[in-house]
């Protein structure tokens, strides 16, 4: 091991001195190494390719700054497991932006049932406002004022008979005009 550490420096002192081949030795001696630490962090043998590919330009930058070229290796792994962290950490974070979205997505067609009411609500009015002036009458006691259709006969100088009715038909027209509505929208 202690010859590797100095033919790793001898390597490094050179690359650090000009010499492009120096680094392709490099390259090929830790290369395998570098994939095979970083498909031991992430499990990921594409990701692992692409780390010891990033350690390497990160290497060519900053190995000018390696103050010590026998800790190559130990400096070197170091790269590579924080850039492992880093693509952890990176999941972690998109995966709880998932989260994040599908919560608020959830919340947000949660809250569609009520957007959706208050659309429905809207579109009753309307067609409440549409008929006749005696069914509005009509419906409105019934449903708005809660009164029985003997009530609204009684209230409205109306039998009982011509309370259905108008009940009846109102309830019709309100149908076809929801109906209506909902094929527009």
């Amino acid at each position: 091991m202690k010859t590797d550490k100095h033919k790793d420096a001898e390597l490094v002192k050179a690359y650090q001195s000009g010499n492009d081949l120096a680094l392709a030795e490099l390259v090929r001696r830790w290369h395998l190494t570098f994939c095979k630490k970083a498909h031991w962090i992430l499990k990921d043998s594409e990701l692992a390719k692409d780390i010891a590919q990033e350690t390497w330009q990160t290497i060519m930058v900053k190995i000018s700054d390696l103050h010590d070229p026998q800790r190559f290796g130990s400096w070197a792994l170091r790269i590579v497991y924080s850039k492992s962290l880093d693509v952890i950490r990176k999941s972690a974070r998109d995966s709880e932006n998932y989260k994040s979205y599908a919560k608020d997505h959830r919340s947000l067609m949660a809250s569609e049932p009520n957007k959706n009411s208050e659309i429905l609500k809207l579109n009753l009015l309307e067609a409440i406002g549409s008929l006749p002036i005696q069914q509005q009458q009509v419906i409105k006691l019934f449903y708005t004022e809660n009164y029985s259709i003997k009530e609204i006969g009684n209230l409205l100088d109306i039998s009982i008979g011509t309370t259905k009715s108008r009940l009846f038909h109102a309830r019709e027209k309100l149908k076809q005009h929801l109906k209506s509505r909902t094929y527009e929208n």
